[in-house]
């Protein structure tokens, strides 16, 4: 039976080998039961399998860029058809019915999207500030949800999604982390599972943005006014001024909107650290950084490090995380996570995982072993430069092709709608990664170590 070339390339995550790496469990293979089941047919084929009546029909809240972006990769999901569209602002609604057809569905106000019965899901890409409101809404309206990362803007809303997915239980919630279900995730789980870098004991994250364009300068629409913009429904959950058409499309530039860049990008670093650690999050939050290039009256960091301290848990030891985000980086930009371990080490990245493996193993439970593997590694760089050989490599990468983590998100999503089953992303997990990354700004803001508890979801 044909195999789409998403599933084929997913299935076929190669490897390319600088030496090779001992164990079966390393061997280049990242089949799942996911893969199996999505590989029985291709999408033409899925296309086909549903009629009209049995699409899955989707309504956009939020259509700037983001959000743009998430209903065309949404479409190509084999059986769902986006049905209408929401903005506050009506250029957007006009690009809506240019985009998608005349026939979409548009206003300015979400809720008469929640109100329509032949809508099943929304997607929700809207300011953070309004996450929580419109997600908790859309729930109590028995929709299921596709909600932009962070899912919340303050900690002190995370109970009240969490509550309400848990109240609407048929519904389906997945928070909008894409890496969440990229192949590169998937493929450091495993191999962090099998040992493949020893015991994890420190993890560090970049992610840069190229200097000018990445760093919020959204373009300002030639015709944005009160009249063109609802800023007074903009502004029901924040604090009342004039109209300020950088407060509106450069809202991550203000904190009574957005969640600076901890919130836009530490948080995917913690989506993915969390799952492919298995942890729920840390106990201690340190953050400083600095307005160091876009003094163009934004509030929040352009620069941003944070530390965290991870305790034991019964899935994985104790460890440091170190993360980095920069929006003056003029050398091209930047994103990964790696994961240093007592063996060896693995650089990830949605795409493409690489793991690097010391030459010499030691066991951590024989002193005597470790001290000679010192000894004998101290005489070799002493003696036998010439003899040093680098860490073994291997590089885990998608095949050309594969479609990415954002359609498989999406794919996640309605396939749970369908099942019954799970997503990979649901309002308890994007809450304790949002959860970190929100208390960055606390502590950067507040010049404090923060306390944190993960398992209880509050502050110390």
């Amino acid at each position: 039976m044909p195999v789409n070339s998403n599933e084929n390339s997913r299935r076929h995550f190669i490897s390319k080998f600088a030496k090779g790496v001992v164990g079966a469990s390393l061997l280049p293979s990242i089949i799942t039961a996911a893969d199996r089941k999505r590989n029985i047919e291709s999408l033409s084929r899925l296309n086909e399998k549903y009629a009209a009546n049995d699409h899955i029909q989707v309504a956009l809240i939020g259509a700037g860029g983001m959000g743009t972006a998430d209903a065309n990769t949404a479409i190509t999901v084999p059986g769902v058809k986006l049905v209408a569209a929401c903005d506050l602002y009506d250029g957007r609604l006009a690009d809506a019915k240019k985009k998608w057809g005349n026939d979409i569905f548009t206003t300015r106000n979400y809720n008469e999207i929640l109100d329509r019965k032949d809508i099943d899901a929304v997607i929700i890409a809207v300011p953070d500030f309004w996450h929580k409101e419109i997600s908790v809404a859309a729930m109590n309206k028995g929709k299921s949800v596709y909600c932009e990362k962070p899912m919340v803007h303050d900690v002190s809303e995370g109970p009240a999604v969490v509550d309400a997915q848990k109240r609407n239980g048929k519904v389906v919630y997945q928070v909008g982390s894409q890496g969440m279900s990229s192949l590169g995730n998937e493929k450091a789980r495993q191999l962090l599972k099998d040992g493949a870098i020893g015991k994890l004991n420190y993890a560090e994250g970049f992610w840069a943005r190229m200097s000018p364009t990445g760093a919020w300068q959204y373009p300002i629409p030639a015709d944005a006014s009160p009249k063109t913009v609802d800023w007074d429904a903009y502004l029901k959950n924040a604090p009342k001024r004039a109209f300020d058409p950088l407060r509106f499309f450069r809202w991550r530039n203000y904190k009574d909107y957005g969640t600076g860049v901890s919130g836009d990008l530490f948080v995917h670093l913690f989506s993915s650290l969390h799952l492919v650690t298995g942890s729920i999050g840390p106990n201690k939050v340190m953050a400083t950084g600095g307005l160091r290039y876009w003094n163009d009256g934004r509030e929040v960091p352009d620069v941003m490090l944070g530390m965290f301290d991870y305790p034991e848990t019964a899935v994985h030891p104790a460890f440091n995380l170190s993360l980095r985000v920069n929006f003056v980086d003029g050398t091209g930009g930047t994103n990964y996570l790696r994961m240093v371990g007592s063996e060896g080490s693995m650089t990830v990245e949605w795409d493409r995982v690489t793991l690097y493996r010391n030459n010499v193993a030691v066991d951590e439970n024989d002193p005597l072993a470790a001290a000679n593997a010192a000894a004998e590694a101290k005489k070799s760089f002493t003696y036998h430069r010439a003899d040093i050989l680098p860490q073994d490599k291997m590089v885990y990468e998608a095949e050309k092709g594969y479609k990415g983590a954002h359609f498989d998100h999406f794919y996640n999503l309605f396939n749970a709608m369908r099942t019954g089953g799970k997503v990979a992303e649901d309002p308890l997990f994007g809450f304790r990664a949002a959860a970190p990354a929100l208390l960055c700004n606390e502590s950067y803001f507040n010049n404090k170590i923060i306390q944190w508890d993960p398992q209880n979801l509050k502050v110390i």
